[in-house]
């Protein structure tokens, strides 16, 4: 038995103030977990990209978001749509109906409303013209 070994098991004692401060430690780790989630009343807080996209609603929007590409149903695409603003919450707006720009399908109709995350808009063009060509390559 090397001697690394055996100071491994050997069993360490504590003074009274180590022991306490460590007991310390672990119950101030658990009181940083929240028991109850969270509640933050957004009425009283300016979103002037909110404000912006509420006063939106009903008109067309070009938007382009983050992501490099995005891939549906097989296809891989860059990330530009444009639609009719359906809805806007805090936190997303919807589209619909909303083309989506790809090199093989420049005028594809998603199916269903679409919904986008505000925070992950890079750029918007309110009032955009849906059928416009628009050169993706």
């Amino acid at each position: 038995m090397s001697l690394e070994n055996k100071k491994s098991n050997v069993k360490k004692n504590y003074s009274y103030g180590e022991r306490h401060n460590n007991q310390n430690k672990k119950d101030k780790k658990k009181a940083r977990v929240l028991e109850a989630p969270v509640r933050i009343d957004i009425e009283g807080v300016e979103d002037p990209l909110f404000d912006e996209l509420q006063g939106l609603i009903g008109e067309s929007i070009l938007i382009v978001t983050e992501s490099d590409q995005l891939t549906l149903f097989g296809q891989a695409f860059r990330p530009i749509f444009c639609g009719t603003i359906l809805s806007v919450e805090q936190g997303n707006i919807t589209l619909f109906p909303v083309n989506i720009k790809m090199v093989t399908a420049p005028f594809f109709q998603f199916p269903i409303p679409l919904s986008i995350p505000l925070e992950k808009i890079a750029h918007f063009t309110p009032n955009f013209d849906c059928d416009a060509r628009i050169p993706l390559t």
